[in-house]
């Protein structure tokens, strides 16, 4: 057996130690995986808990209770209010701690009314990034099946293109807050202004793309790859968001990095 499926072979026997499951699902590429894993190892014993919230777009919430449908998986939707959080809306570089923990515990308390261990979709390559979020996990004695064995993201794409999930290529995703610069004021308006921007990209053909706000400047990155063809459409990018209320609409010549907002915390010079 390759090392690969030794992982794989990994992840279901942690995922019969834990016996039952509730899965936080967000149709992400290691969650989706994860839930089928656990469906096919457990049954009926792994379900999926969901949040609905104003920092994920309607459309994942939407694949995610698609997905769990066409699955046959259990799913609970829950409505996750995070600007009623305290502190949340200053933005603070603890600001994903915040928030994971409010709903993380919402998911807990879901698992053990059913006697499920809660389990969530990090994987090994999540530990070298600035994650508050996973302080809350551990905080919570949350489950991480995929760490615990051993899985990178690219593993999980891997096995999740052998078992044919729809999400083995899907780019990456982080909630919309993240796109605001630390310290910038989150509001309903600027949430829904990001995730109209974002659409515009995806309905252009951009596939891994995001919009960053600093005040009144939106800040797109795209793949280095993909610069020629956003400049091809440079104009008509750059009226449909100050239309939506940006003054500045910059290209970040660095391209597009997973969690750039926290360069400023580790890199004083950025």
């Amino acid at each position: 057996m390759d090392a690969l499926h030794e992982k794989l072979d990994a992840l279901r026997s942690e995922l019969e130690r834990l016996n039952r499951v509730a899965v936080a699902f967000s149709a992400g590429v290691d969650s989706t995986f994860l839930l089928r894993v656990a469906h096919d190892t457990l049954g009926d014993r792994a379900f999926a808990v969901t949040a609905q919230s104003c920092l994920f777009p309607a459309r994942e919430t939407a694949a995610a209770r698609d997905f769990c449908r066409r699955e046959g998986i259990e799913q609970i939707v829950v409505t996750h209010e995070p600007l009623e959080i305290e502190g949340f809306r200053e933005n603070p570089p603890d600001r994903c701690y915040r928030c994971k923990r409010a709903l993380f515990m919402r998911f807990a308390d879901l698992a053990a009314q059913r006697g499920a261990a809660l389990a969530e979709g990090s994987n090994r390559d999540d530990e070298g990034d600035y994650r508050p979020g996973m302080r809350a996990i551990a905080e919570l004695g949350v489950a991480s099946p995929l760490r615990a064995a051993g899985l990178t993201k690219a593993d999980v794409r891997a096995l999740s293109r052998e078992l044919g999930l729809p999400t083995w290529d899907k780019p990456s995703f982080a909630c919309l807050a993240s796109r605001f610069a630390y310290g910038e004021t989150i509001t309903a308006e600027g949430l829904e202004r990001v995730d109209a921007a974002e659409r515009l990209l995806l309905e252009k053909g951009f596939r891994q793309f995001r919009v960053r706000v600093h005040g009144e400047l939106a800040r797109v990155e795209v793949l280095p790859e993909d610069m020629p063809e956003l400049l091809r459409h440079a104009r008509a990018l750059h009226d449909a968001l100050r239309g939506m209320g940006f003054r500045y609409v910059t290209l970040d010549l660095g391209g597009y990095q997973s969690g750039s907002m926290n360069r400023v915390l580790t890199d004083p010079s950025a």
